[in-house]
């Protein structure tokens, strides 16, 4: 059993996420480093898409990941980094775009097709209900049913 357990423990090391951070590009400050770190793992590789640029291991990342440390290097604030980040690649950069009008469609629409999806599902159940309701039998239709009971009851005898 202990084995086992050593064996998940080392399995799971071997599982955690590598960053592609380069020696080179770690700044001296482990405090602006922090903030490099923060930052970039805000922003989206454009290479890789669905992953941040601390992440990925694309040039473009790279060049991202130092453009971002000279930056801070510089004195730009978090704020100030991620606004000149996005001035120049536009709001896909970021992994997690800020709701406003030009995204809002995006937000939008999972809440706006749950909603149609519910509307048609609740009216399919309305006319599946109204169709299934009962309607009485005429005097015509009463009598003719009589006699197929008492038919079928006969054979039964």
């Amino acid at each position: 059993m202990k084995r086992l357990f050593q064996a998940l423990l080392l399995v799971l090391a071997l599982v955690t996420p590598a960053l592609a951070v380069n020696p080179d590009e770690i700044l001296g400050d482990p405090t602006l480093e922090a903030r490099a770190r923060a930052i970039s793992a805000e922003l989206r590789c454009m290479v890789c898409q669905n992953q941040s640029i601390d992440d990925s291991n694309a040039e473009l990342a790279k060049d991202l990941r130092v453009l971002v440390r000279e930056r801070i290097e510089a004195g730009d604030s978090d704020q100030q980094v991620m606004d000149y980040v996005v001035s120049r690649y536009g709001q896909f950069v970021l992994l997690k775009p800020p709701v406003g009008m030009n995204t809002i469609l995006l937000w939008g629409m999972p809440v706006f097709l749950l909603v149609v999806g519910g509307a048609v599902l609740l009216r399919q159940v309305v006319r599946r209900s109204r169709a299934a309701s009962t309607v009485p039998l005429s005097a015509e239709e009463e009598q003719a049913l009589s006699k197929i009971l008492q038919t079928r009851a006969g054979r039964d005898d």
